[in-house]
């Protein structure tokens, strides 16, 4: 089974943001490398480009809620799990057409194929408490 063009946009959204921390490019130059990646054009461009741009503007918020759902410092994080981090927390905050439970499990999926080892369960035990707290902000502030 081939995955989707949003799953695709979400695999090169993890690299992309892997690359960033690691050289520091712009959103713009992270667009222009992987406009020509092999198979970019199988993925969901415009979420890419979206998120991109986005995550990239609201790092330190998101480093703000792992922070607060993580058992550990951000220094002790690996940019894989990092990114795929910064990907769902943000698609838990400004993605609201996009299911909670597809989130996590599209993260789950990232951190089994690109993370380290288990880095699944922790990535898993950050969203739960993110989602968590979300929805209890939600509730009251009356949403």
């Amino acid at each position: 089974m081939s995955a989707s063009p949003r799953r695709r946009a979400r695999e090169f959204l993890v690299q992309a943001l892997y690359q960033q921390q690691l050289a520091g490019h712009s959103a713009g130059e992270l667009a222009e490398q992987f406009a020509d990646a092999p198979g970019f054009n199988k993925a969901d461009e415009d979420y890419f480009h979206q998120l991109l741009r986005g995550i990239l503007l609201d790092t330190d918020s998101l480093d703000a809620v792992i922070v607060a759902h993580a058992n550990r410092d951000l220094a002790q994080l690996d940019p894989v799990g990092r990114a795929v981090l910064w990907l769902s927390c943000y698609e838990l905050a400004h993605c609201p057409s996009v299911p909670t439970r597809v989130v996590i499990d599209e993260a789950i999926e990232l951190a089994k194929a690109y993370g380290a080892t288990d880095s699944y369960r922790f990535v898993n035990a950050v969203l739960d408490k993110a989602r968590k707290n979300m929805l209890a902000r939600n509730k009251a502030e009356g949403g």
